[in-house]
């Protein structure tokens, strides 16, 4: 590795912006079972509908937002390797907690939906079709996990040349420590990655007055 240059990290928004929801589903509102084998954090359900305040913000600006739902056959011929680790039986067609939450984030009949089988919203998508199509150049992520389907997510939009943007407070990681880690991780990929809902909100605002 050459140490010679010296990091400087880009605009927080370059070009077209997209939000992309990762795995934000019903379940992701709901209180996590007593019987699970992860930690999760005290203040996932929060960190939830703060990042509908980003999607909010970004509707206003009239910013795309892709909503990208995990979803397995109940049948489970889908999971693959999934189970192999500290994963648990999840995101089940027929379980009340993996639908898209209409609801919760108000969401909209022509709005841009993908369902996923694996970590990453780029594997076995049409995700990079539709980012050609809506010409996007930035992605700013929110969801879950920090540490699975953000993190795996934001590094195939690094390898495909997009700027990456993960709001960290409306991210939530199967720990706290696994969290840290893997925002960590990301702000190593692209300097400047790491963004709060206030800065995302207020670039989206500067946007909308703007093209007023």
């Amino acid at each position: 590795m050459n140490d010679s240059n010296p990091v400087t990290a880009k605009p927080m928004i370059v070009g077209r912006p997209v939000v992309i929801s990762v795995d934000i589903q019903k379940g992701g509102f709901m209180t996590r079972p007593d019987t699970s084998r992860l930690e999760f954090m005290s203040d996932g359900i929060e960190r939830m509908w703060r990042a509908k305040t980003v999607i909010d913000a970004a509707r206003d600006a009239d910013i795309p937002i892709v909503f990208v739902k995990e979803e397995h056959r109940n049948d489970m011929i889908d999971f693959g390797r999934e189970l192999d680790g500290m994963e648990s039986v999840h995101c089940l067609e027929s379980s009340p907690g993996t639908d898209f939450p209409y609801e919760e984030l108000e969401m909209r009949p022509d709005d841009y939906k993908i369902t996923k089988r694996r970590y990453s919203v780029f594997y076995g998508t049409d995700l990079e079709i539709l980012l050609r199509g809506l010409k996007a150049e930035t992605l700013i992520l929110v969801g879950g996990f920090t540490d699975v389907c953000i993190h795996y997510s934001f590094v195939d939009a690094h390898q495909g040349d997009y700027y990456c943007r993960v709001v960290e407070d409306c991210v939530s990681g199967s720990s706290r420590t696994a969290h840290d880690a893997a925002l960590n991780a990301m702000e190593y990929l692209q300097a400047g990655a790491r963004r709060s809902a206030e800065e995302i909100i207020a670039a989206f605002s500067s946007r909308s007055d703007k093209a007023a």
